[in-house]
């Protein structure tokens, strides 16, 4: 059998940010998009969400680029080869992120990461392995890590699926709210008519749940 071996290298990642008026301290929405998505796709959702209250939109783009079967640009976070050292290898990248932002921006330590289908594993997993304590989560038609069991640095969650998803299935939904609840992690729930994308209908209640943190 052939010898496996790693070898440490230096990767540059970006994001995007879209700066409220005024001059802070500013609350940070942190996003991750989804597999094959890049960072405007999801900073178009998360400036739809903060409307024009006091948020910081950051939107993280993933390490791995590839071409998409439509000959797009889009990135993955990771793929289940190797998911310990991945996962490691991302939140250090986020926590770089984080203290970057921080760095620029007049920040009041109010933190929510919001994730969208293969990102939203991936706002979860920063919440409990990274630096930066969570405020809130907000998941959209995507699921918890299921690798985690400390899922109390959630802190307060929003969980939400399209009822005519067919990549999150209702089971999976349930299953992460269970999983939630069981953990004492208080839980805002919201199904929707639509499928693994955003809706109006989603938007007006995540927007609502950020104005009530």
């Amino acid at each position: 059998m052939p010898e496996t071996r790693l070898v440490g290298t230096s990767l540059s990642g970006r994001y995007l940010v879209g700066e409220p008026s005024g001059k802070g301290p500013f609350r940070l929405l942190a996003g991750f998009h989804g597999y094959g998505q890049l960072a405007e796709d999801e900073l178009v959702l998360l400036d739809a969400l903060a409307g024009n209250a006091n948020w910081l939109c950051c939107s993280i783009e993933a390490l791995h680029p590839f071409y998409t079967r439509r000959g797009r640009i889009g990135a993955s976070w990771m793929a289940r080869r190797d998911r310990e050292r991945m996962t490691g290898e991302n939140v250090r990248y986020i926590d770089a992120v984080m203290a970057d932002v921080g760095s620029r921006y007049p920040l009041d330590g109010t933190i929510v990461y919001h994730g969208f289908s293969h990102g939203a594993t991936m706002a979860a997993r920063t919440a409990i392995l990274g630096e930066r304590e969570a405020t809130a989560v907000m998941l959209l038609c995507g699921k918890l890590p299921p690798e985690q069991q400390n899922l109390g640095a959630l802190r307060r969650v929003h969980i939400a699926r399209g009822r005519s998803d067919r990549l999150y299935k209702l089971k999976e939904f349930e299953e992460d709210r269970k999983k939630l609840e069981a953990s004492g992690v208080p839980c805002v729930g919201f199904s929707f008519r639509g499928g693994h994308a955003s809706t109006q209908d989603y938007l007006e209640a995540a927007s609502a749940f950020l104005a009530s943190l």
